[in-house]
C-alpha cells in the first residue's frame, strides 16, 4: 500500500467515525447544551495527554463564541488549581477510556463540591462515566493508527463533538457576527466590523497648499508628503481640488504647460472626499476601489480638512472591502 492510499484509507476512517457519532448523537447532547447555557459561572474543561491537547482547544472555541470557558489540567487542579473551580460552574471532563488516573482522582471532589459534570467518554461504564451527570459517547471502532493505539480517530470525533456543543450554543445565544467580530478585533471580521476611518486616517504633516500656490511650489510638497498627491483648498481652507502624480504627467503634455502656473489649474476639481470619520475602513476601502483612487481626503462639515486615508494604510491594516 502505497502511502496516498494510507493517507486515504486514515480518513477513512475518521470520516466513518464521525458518521457513527453523528448517528448517536440523542438526548444526551441536548441536555449538555442545557447545562451548559444555564450555567452561570464558567464552563471549565479538563482533560490528560491528546484529550488535554484537545480540551484546550476545546476551551478556546467556546471562549470565543460567547461561552465564558478555560482549560484546567486535572493535575495543576490537584495541587491548588481546584479552587479555580467555583460552585456556580460545570465541569466539561475528556477521557477516552474514562480512567485517566490523573482525571479520576478529582472527580471525587467535583462530586463533593456538587458541579455539574459532563463526561466525554467512549465507556458509559467507566470511572468518568458513572459519574458524570451527562455522558457525551465519544467511542469508536477503531483509530486511524495501525497498531489501534495512538489517539486519532478518537480525538478527530472528540474535538468535533466539542465543535458541535460550541455551535449549537451560538444558535441558542443568538451569538452574531457582530459579537464574535467583538471577540476577534484583531481579525478580519473584527477589522471589518470595528476599524473605523478615524482609526487610520492621517492628520499629521498633510501636503496641503493653496490655489494661488505656483505649480513647482507643489511638486515640492509632493514630493515631502510622500502621498503622490497634494491637497489643495480655497482661502477659506475649503477643500477644491487635487494634484495627483497622474494630474502632473498630464499636464506636462500640454502645449501651454508652465511650473509658473498655480496648480489648481492643472488639478482634479472637486474631486472624491468624505467627511464622516466614524465610517466603516471596510465601507472607505469600497469608495476608493470603485472611484478608483488611491487618497480619499477627509473634511469636516465645512469642507475643511481633517486628514487623509490613503488605500495602503488600508491594505497594509489588513482591511476588506465588503
Amino acid at each position: 500500500m502505497n502511502l496516498i492510499e494510507i493517507a486515504k484509507e486514515t480518513l477513512e476512517i475518521e470520516i466513518e467515525a464521525l458518521r457513527q457519532m453523528q448517528t448517536r448523537l440523542d438526548e444526551n447532547f441536548l441536555k449538555a447544551v442545557d447545562l451548559i447555557l444555564n450555567t452561570k459561572g464558567k464552563l471549565i474543561i479538563t482533560g490528560v495527554g491528546k484529550s488535554g491537547l484537545v480540551g484546550a482547544k476545546m476551551a478556546a472555541t467556546f471562549a470565543s463564541t460567547g461561552t465564558s470557558s478555560f482549560f484546567l489540567h486535572p493535575t495543576e487542579a490537584l495541587h491548588g488549581d481546584l479552587g479555580m473551580i467555583g460552585k456556580e460552574d460545570t465541569l466539561l471532563a475528556i477521557s477516552n477510556s474514562g480512567e485517566s488516573e490523573e482525571l479520576t482522582k478529582i472527580l471525587p471532589h467535583i462530586k463533593r463540591f456538587d458541579i455539574p459534570l459532563i463526561g466525554m467518554t467512549g465507556n458509559p461504564n467507566s470511572s468518568l462515566g458513572r459519574y458524570a451527570d451527562v455522558w457525551l459517547d465519544i467511542a469508536v471502532l477503531r483509530e486511524a493508527c495501525p497498531l489501534n493505539t495512538a489517539p486519532t480517530a478518537s480525538t478527530t470525533v472528540t474535538m468535533a463533538l466539542g465543535d458541535a456543543l460550541a455551535v449549537a450554543l451560538m444558535k441558542k445565544r443568538g451569538f452574531e457576527k457582530e459579537d464574535f467580530a467583538s471577540f476577534h478585533p484583531g481579525g478580519s471580521l473584527g477589522k471589518k466590523l470595528f476599524v473605523k476611518v478615524k482609526d487610520l486616517m492621517r492628520t499629521e504633516d498633510l501636503p496641503v497648499i493653496n490655489e494661488k500656490t505656483p505649480l513647482k511650489e507643489a511638486i515640492m510638497v509632493m514630493s515631502e508628503g510622500k502621498l503622490g498627491n497634494v491637497l489643495i483648498v480655497n482661502d477659506k481652507e475649503e477643500f477644491t481640488a487635487l494634484l495627483s502624480d497622474g494630474d502632473l504627467r498630464r499636464a506636462l503634455m500640454k502645449e501651454d504647460f508652465s511650473m509658473d502656473e498655480p496648480a489648481y489649474t492643472y488639478a482634479t476639481k472637486a474631486p472624491k472626499s468624505y467627511s464622516n470619520t466614524e465610517l466603516l475602513a471596510s465601507e472607505a476601502l469600497e469608495i476608493i476601489e470603485k472611484a478608483r483612487i488611491q487618497l480619499l481626503p477627509i473634511t469636516d462639515t465645512s469642507g475643511r480638512i481633517v486628514g487623509v486615508l490613503h488605500i495602503h494604510d488600508l491594505v497594509n491594516a489588513g482591511i476588506k472591502s465588503t
